[in-house]
């Protein structure tokens, strides 16, 4: 039957003439994914490009606050130990009371510090228990007891080793 052969044949030919325009339709959804991936991966790297910054300014601050809580704290027990030091040398009156704000100071160290820092404040503090058990000083012979002994240089020295070591970090 020609007719029916004419109507498949023509039925094959619009058909494959469907799938070359699908086809070419196709294609041209190729550029317009292309920019939207493009875009795409342009926003998604824009968000871990401010993701990560975000988390490097963060780390900075975290550290820059520790080391301002630890110069502090540092500066705290100088006073703290100085001021019981001074009163060790012409006192023999030792009042625990006087001693619980320098241990408390240790205490934060010993969370905070490193070993080093924290057996210089421990040694620091035990001299000055042992200089409130020992003789008085006069006012005359302070001066020269101190150039020969300095309370709390190992601590000091501790402490910068400690904040130079943090701020090269």
């Amino acid at each position: 039957m020609p007719g029916e052969r004419f109507s498949s044949i023509a039925h094959q030919l619009l058909q494959s003439g469907e799938m070359r325009s699908k086809r070419m339709m196709n294609t041209m959804y190729i550029p317009a994914l292309a920019g939207f991936g493009g875009s795409a991966f342009g926003a998604v790297s824009t968000i871990i490009t401010n993701w990560a910054a975000q988390r490097r300014k963060d780390r900075a601050r975290r550290h820059s606050r520790s080391v301002t809580k630890r110069e502090e704290l540092y500066k705290s027990f100088i006073e703290e130990a100085s001021r019981l030091y001074a009163d060790a040398l012409v006192s023999d009156k030792s009042e625990v009371a006087k001693l619980v704000d320098m241990y408390a100071l240790i205490g934060r160290m010993k969370i905070l510090s490193s070993d080093e820092v924290v057996e210089a404040a421990e040694k620091a503090a035990v001299l000055i228990i042992n200089t409130y058990v020992a003789p008085n000083r006069t006012f005359v012979d302070i001066p020269e007891f101190i150039k020969e002994m300095d309370p709390l240089r190992d601590f000091s020295e501790a402490c910068r080793r400690e904040l130079q070591m943090t701020h090269s970090r």
